[in-house]
């Protein structure tokens, strides 16, 4: 018989296997798409500032805090408990409600920006598309969360 890296749904998995079990496997595609995020808005100049800031502030804290908690659950900070499952499912659930409002506020801004600068417009309609990406990600990611807590 092969052996199988699959995860019973009541355990935070520890190590690599985050790299093999949902959701965690979500990790990676939500640091890229919100690093994307982070890197397309920064590359622009910030003509209107509140709501590009709100966007910058999601980008970063979501790729930070993404990336710690991707290393806490590798190292085996966790140690298995049900709270971290729950924290992991309210985490996620924030971060894909966050993403939402700010790829919100990025549409808005996007559309007063197509008569100014094509370039601008490019970059903002793909920092759009990559923000609605991240939030599908991170919404995935909560809901298997929720899943998983429920099971613990």
């Amino acid at each position: 018989m092969a052996a199988t890296t699959a995860q019973p749904m009541g355990s935070l998995p520890s190590g690599l296997g985050i790299c093999t079990t949902a959701p965690d496997i979500f990790y990676i595609p939500e640091l890229v798409f919100g690093g994307l995020v982070w890197i397309l808005v920064a590359s622009t100049h910030v003509a209107p500032p509140n709501p590009l800031g709100w966007v910058m502030f999601v980008s970063v804290f979501c790729f930070v805090m993404t990336f710690l908690w991707m290393i806490i659950f590798a190292a085996g900070g966790h140690k298995n408990s049900s709270p971290w499952a729950a924290a992991d499912f309210a985490y996620h659930g924030l971060a894909a409600l966050f993403f939402l409002s700010a790829g919100v506020d990025l549409a808005i801004i996007t559309i007063g920006v197509k008569d100014l600068d094509l370039k601008i417009y490019r970059t903002y309609i793909s920092a759009v598309v990559f923000a609605f990406v991240a939030t599908l990600l991170y919404f995935i990611h909560a809901i298997l969360s929720a899943i998983r807590w429920k099971y613990f």
